[in-house]
């Protein structure tokens, strides 16, 4: 049976995330937008942007995970949980974000590993 069950793995297409690292960015916003009246157009068409870049890294299998926390005060982040093949790979991934390149938000990239996950597919 052991055979039966190895012929049966070795089946399975490779996963494109085999051989590549887990990081995360976290984002946090400029200390000024924390008021809602110093948000200008261009922040908020920058934080659009950065949604469908993460929307983009989620279709592609790139993005684990993003959110934020839900306030808005000096406590608030976000946080993007990715794959990557290595460190200068995942630092491209963070540069690519439209709210870091529009400097709305700053971002830290650390390495990161997913520990436990809910699986919502039934």
């Amino acid at each position: 049976m052991a055979s039966v069950l190895c012929a049966q793995e070795e089946k399975k297409p490779a996963d494109k995330n085999t051989g590549k690292k887990q990081f995360v960015y976290v984002l946090k916003l400029r200390p000024d937008l924390l008021k809602e009246e110093n948000w200008k157009e261009a922040d908020n068409a920058a934080v659009g942007r950065h949604f469908n870049y993460l929307k983009n890294l989620l279709a592609e299998g790139t993005l684990i995970f993003a959110g934020r926390t839900d306030v808005m005060n000096e406590n608030t982040f976000g946080i993007a949980v990715f794959w990557a093949t290595d460190e200068s790979a995942a630092q491209k991934i963070m540069a690519g974000d439209a709210a870091v390149q529009a400097g709305v938000m700053t971002a830290q990239l650390l390495p990161f590993k997913v520990a436990l996950i809910q699986n919502n597919s039934k």
